[in-house]
This record gives structure tokens, sequence and C-alpha cells, in this order.
């Protein structure tokens, strides 16, 4: 397919996005079913061209006057992509298979395209109905750091320590990959994302398959060593989903002591029975709970450190996840909260005195950091968040602590500080 081509039929998949008010990977699967003639290369340059557009919705419209399929891919070509009108009205030739040509009126907008006069809300890309929450958090940093969560995330992968003796020798081994070491994290490698959006098949890779390497953003790596773990403690993952944290803990842990993995939702812990065999982890026990009954209630008062990877509206993944933004609404946030508040009351069930937990969410919101746990700690009187300053000296991070945004109770990574998703970490003591 032509370039041409190609975003043609990006606006056709963001017109059925918009029609049927569906996420973006269904409408691109069943483009690709009814398009077979298109190649893996086509398909992966019109998703990139999708969700580039979906990253600049509301700045796209903007510029362009009107929020149409058209208009948001125009807009997006000009402020993602950097393209002069010139180039742009290249493109859209009308001649086969090409978008019909810019009109007069399109041509100008594009030209006199700015956002300086936008509000934050169109010039961060975000809903305004979260704009209070963000201004809080983020004050006159608010649109830069909106404005990084626009951009394209890289491939971070966790070296596995209990595999390969260092980051030096799985980085060796990969050359191929084009691969970086990760500023902040002591274990990650980063792959930048291609032009088009596609990223190495690392799943089909032989370090991967021998269990090496972990795809892992840098900020969830961060996130899992600041619980500062240690060879003998026990240790409750009690929201281990696919089990990414759980193996990064086993791994700090060195195979010693005992890691109980489990989850609110039985069919999320799937993967994780085959992703331990491949990383070699001999210390975790997978606890799958059965008919809605909690499957960790005999470790009650027993467990030193318990790990919270709380439901949330994932805010801070829309670099990966940008179509997630437009269909968030306050009831979601609603939900997450109370969702919150429940796992935090069952691990303080579960940590013993002079034990801690572990609290991490990928959002952005106060709502659901700080504030929950400014709420779960009215409920618990024994609970006290350990210092920043500490969290850091204790996991070894002192690089991380000179560029993360401090918050009251914890740590918030973002896109713009510290080139992670925007991930929050906070850790509570047990008296």
């Amino acid at each position: 397919m032509t370039p041409a081509a190609r975003i043609s039929a990006a606006i056709e998949v963001l017109a059925d996005i918009e029609a049927r008010r569906r996420p973006a990977t269904d409408a691109l699967k069943d483009w690709g079913l009814s398009h077979r003639f298109a190649g893996s290369k086509d398909r992966a340059a019109i998703a990139s061209l999708v969700y580039d557009s979906l990253r600049r919705k509301a700045s796209a419209a903007w510029i362009m006057g009107k929020g149409t399929p058209r208009s948001l891919v125009l807009g997006m070509l000009r402020l993602q992509r950097g393209m002069t009108p010139e180039a742009i009205a290249a493109i859209f030739s009308g001649e086969r298979f090409a978008p019909e040509p810019l009109s007069a009126t399109e041509r100008e907008k594009l030209e006199g395209a700015s956002l300086e006069a936008a509000p934050a809300p169109v010039a961060g890309d975000f809903p305004e109905w979260i704009e209070p929450s963000l201004q809080r958090l983020f004050g006159e940093d608010l649109v830069p750091e909106m404005q990084a969560l626009t951009a394209r995330a890289p491939l971070d992968l966790r070296v596995n320590t209990l595999k390969v003796a260092s980051r030096g020798e799985a980085h060796d081994a990969l050359p191929h990959l084009g691969a970086v070491e990760t500023p902040l994290s002591p274990l990650g490698l980063r792959i930048v994302p291609s032009e088009d959006g596609r990223g190495p098949a690392v799943q089909s890779e032989p370090e991967f398959i021998k269990g090496w390497i972990e795809i892992q953003d840098e900020g969830s790596q961060l996130a899992a060593l600041l619980s500062a773990v240690k060879p003998g403690e026990q240790v409750v993952d009690l929201c281990a989903g696919g089990g990414g944290k759980t193996l990064a803990l086993a791994a700090m842990m060195e195979n010693h002591g005992q890691i109980y993995a489990t989850d609110g939702d039985a069919r999320r812990l799937a993967p994780i029975h085959d992703r331990l065999t491949r990383a070699g982890v001999r210390n975790v026990q997978v606890r799958t709970p059965r008919g809605g009954a909690d499957a960790v209630t005999d470790l009650n008062g027993r467990i030193d450190c318990v790990l919270v990877d709380a439901p949330c509206t994932g805010i801070g993944t829309w670099r990966r996840n940008p179509d997630a933004k437009w269909r968030l609404r306050p009831g979601s946030l609603e939900v997450r909260r109370k969702e919150q508040a429940t796992v935090l009351d069952r691990a303080a069930d579960l940590v013993k005195p002079g034990g801690r937990i572990v609290y991490i969410t990928c959002s952005i919101l106060p709502e659901e950091n700080d504030e929950a746990l400014s709420a779960f700690m009215e409920r618990h009187a024994g609970f006290k968040p350990i210092p920043a300053t500490d969290m850091l000296s204790s996991a070894g991070l002192s690089r991380l602590g000179e560029v993360v945004r401090r918050t009251k109770y914890g740590l918030q990574m973002t896109p713009l500080k510290t080139g992670t998703d925007g991930f929050y970490v906070a850790v509570l003591a047990r008296g």
C-alpha cells in the first residue's frame, strides 16, 4: 500500500471507531480481516496512524476547527509528525486510493496551526473533567506533563538475574535489537520504537525463550525495586495478574523466602504459570481463588510485605493505550476507588507488625494515589508512610530520587520527569 492509501485506511478505521464507539484494537482487527491484501507492515503503519490520531485527538480537532476522522488525521500529521502543509497536500492528492485533496480552508488551518491559545485539556490532549485533579498534582507543569503522555512509549525489557549474571551480558547477546540501558532501572534495556510504530519480535528471541529477559516498562521495574523485598521474606502479591511484578520480586529475593501470588480475578492469573517456569522461579506459590473465596486467608498477620498493584484508571499508560483516554468516564474512577479501598483493607489484614504495604498504581490522579492512602490510614491507624528518601535509599535508587516527583506519601513517575509510564509508588509500614 502507498502512504496515501494507508492514510485513507486510517481515516476509515477512525470513522468506524467513532460510529460504533468501540476500542481501536477491535476496529483495526476488523479492518485487517476485511482487507486481507494488506501486509503486516501496512497494518502496523495504519495502526500507528490511528493511534497517533487518538493521541492528539483534542489538539488536532482544535487546529482544524472540527473533529471528523479526516480532520484528526490532518491535525495529527501536522502536530504529531511535524509534516509541512505542502507535504500533507502531496499525500492528500485525490489520486487512486489517496484521500481527497485539501480544501482551501483545510490548507489555511494547517498553515496557521498553533496551540498557543488552546485551553489545557486541548493542548495536553486529555478529557476536560480530570483537569482539576491533574492541576492539583502538576500545577504549572500540567500541559508539558500531559503532552509527554501523547508520545509513543519505548519497549522496555527487564533482565532476569535468576538466569543471567548481568544486564551487560543480556545486552551483548542482543546487539541486533539496538537496545540501550535504561537510565533509572539497573535491570532495564530499552528499544526505541520505529517510525511505523513496529517493534522487534522480542518474544521469538532465543534469550526471551530461555528466560533471560521479560517485557516490562522501566517504571514497573522501579516500582518492584522500591518494594525492597529481601531473600527470606514472606511476600504476597495481592493483585498479581499475569505475574510481571511477581517475577521481578522473585529475582530480587534470589528464589529464597516465599511469594504468594493471587488475584481477585482468577482468569488474570492464567499466564503466570508458564512465565514462572520460563524465568526459573522456584519460590512462588500461586493461590487461585475458587468460587469467590479468599485464597490467602491463612496468611493473615504473617506477611512481611504485601504488594498491592491496585486496579486503577490506567491513565499512566496512555502512551500505550491512547484511545483509553477518550473512553474514561467519572463513573470508572469511582469504581476504581472502591476497588482500591477494598484491596488495601485486605492487605492490612495480611501484614504482620513491622511489615509493610507497597501500594502501586499506573495512574497520575491524586484520588487514586495519595488520597486513597489518606482514606486508608484514617481507617487503619497503625500504618504510616515511609518517607520517600528512605524508600529510595532502601532500593538503591538515588538517580530516581533526582528526577521523580515527590508527593505527600509517595513517588509519582511520569514520562516527562522519568521517561517511564505514569507509575505511583508508596510504602506504608505497620507499627
